[in-house]
């Protein structure tokens, strides 16, 4: 007896049946005489024929790969949803195929691309900047795509994005609780969803403790640890504008609290912090810092769930925006005002 491998085409002879007819039957698109279906079978079954899964997905126009594009795997924020990503798709029996764009809006347009050559099943996407309508284009094009942590403003899409606005509003409660009026705002521009919302939720909750008079000043940047010492370094320039700080990301909260620590200003002896994102370890620091905590890995699995259960020939429009609930950790960072 050959070793050779049974083809498709060999079940087809065996059966008396065409290769197509073969194919159909395995991919679900046919429904065959109970004579017929039989004959196939047990073709399949004396020849211990084994389908080409490649093949197979590719008769059906389908990868089984989810495409996930995030702007850095080295930032412990994008690789602990990363990680969420992939458990939930082996769970599934799904591949997934990752894409670093450096946060660069060509990189970030050439993976949207990949759906519309059938590389992958469908996008998480997932960006870290205000767009200019470029990214909104080409997502209204190719659909398919669950937009994850940061919003593309126009694209008509499935959305998922923690609480941000809940978020700032605990920071701020939890501030002015401890007598703090003059709190610092440091994170991202008024043009990308996270700054915007965890500003409007600061400064609610501020004006419910002081009045409506209250106006968080901010500094403004990237969510990155260069700029928590740029603005750390401006904080004290200009004479440490407020008695407290809420520094909007993991990040720039290490940032600040390094030159803090260096310029021998105590945390929260001289300034108190709060900050966002929970994913750094900071409970291991000294003092640990109470922060705002994203459901990081929740969310990484809901941007699937949510890739898969959304009917893309008849979404909704407006598409749905989801919202998943963050928490305040307290910890050792904030104290009542120091005295100056």
């Amino acid at each position: 007896m050959s070793d050779r491998t049974a083809s498709l085409k060999d079940v087809a002879g065996a059966a008396g049946v065409s290769v197509a007819t073969v194919s159909r039957l395995l991919n679900g698109s046919l429904s065959l005489p109970e004579e017929t279906r039989k004959r196939i079978e047990d073709a399949i079954r004396d020849l211990n024929y084994r389908p080409n899964p490649h093949a197979r997905r590719l008769s059906r126009g389908r990868s089984d790969t989810i495409g996930l594009v995030v702007p850095d795997i080295a930032n412990p924020f994008f690789a602990t949803f990363v990680a969420a990503v992939e458990a939930e798709a082996d769970s599934r029996n799904l591949a997934v195929s990752l894409f670093a764009t450096l946060n660069r809006t060509g990189r970030e347009v050439a993976y949207l691309e990949l759906i519309e050559r059938k590389h992958v099943d469908g996008l998480i996407f997932v960006t870290n900047h205000a767009d200019d309508g470029q990214l909104a284009t080409h997502i209204n094009q190719v659909g398919k795509v669950v937009i994850a942590d940061e919003d593309v403003p126009g694209a008509d899409v499935p959305k998922l994005f923690c609480d941000n606005e809940q978020g700032g509003y605990l920071a701020g409660r939890h501030l002015a609780a401890h007598g703090h009026r003059e709190v610092l705002f440091v994170g991202s521009e008024q043009e990308m969803i996270s700054g915007r919302r965890r500003f409007d939720g600061l400064r609610r909750a501020l004006r419910e403790h002081w009045g409506e008079d209250i106006v968080p000043a901010s500094y403004r940047g990237n969510y990155t640890v260069e700029f928590g010492r740029e603005a750390a370094r401006r904080f004290i320039a200009n004479g440490m504008p407020g008695t407290a700080i809420f520094a909007t990301s993991d990040e720039i909260t290490i940032g600040m609290i390094e030159v803090f620590r260096a310029e021998g200003i105590s945390v929260p002896g001289n300034v108190s912090i709060v900050g966002f994102d929970d994913v750094a370890p900071f409970h291991l620091f000294a003092p640990s810092v109470t922060a705002v905590r994203q459901p990081v890995r929740d969310i990484g699995r809901r941007s699937l769930a949510l890739l898969l259960e959304t009917n893309w020939q008849d979404l909704a429009s407006p598409a749905p925006q989801e919202l998943m609930p963050v928490e305040i950790v307290v910890r050792e960072s904030v104290a009542p005002p120091a005295k100056r």
